[in-house]
């Protein structure tokens, strides 16, 4: 288990690294609070519920498999929604 967790996590840094985005501005496209995210990315969230991991993947056009699976996937940033979000 502890492995799928550190691949996941380096998995979500390397996601928002490759598409220039701060753990804010990820936060608030995925809309999940940023001190939740925070503490997920930094590995101090060990539980992650499976809504969670749709928005996670649902941000980069991914399905929750992808960001767990050994090669980087190709991924494609979702567009902003205006303010609703």
């Amino acid at each position: 288990m502890a492995n799928a967790l550190s691949t996941f996590l380096k998995r979500l840094r390397e996601l928002r690294k490759l598409h220039s985005l701060t753990q804010e501005q990820f936060s608030e496209i995925a809309g999940i609070s940023y001190k939740y995210y925070q503490a997920l990315e930094a590995g101090r969230k060990r539980e992650v519920r499976l809504s969670t991991l749709e928005r996670v993947a649902k941000v980069y056009g991914l399905e929750v498999y992808q960001l767990l699976s050994p090669e980087l996937p190709k991924s494609r940033l979702r567009k902003r929604r205006s303010a609703a979000l």
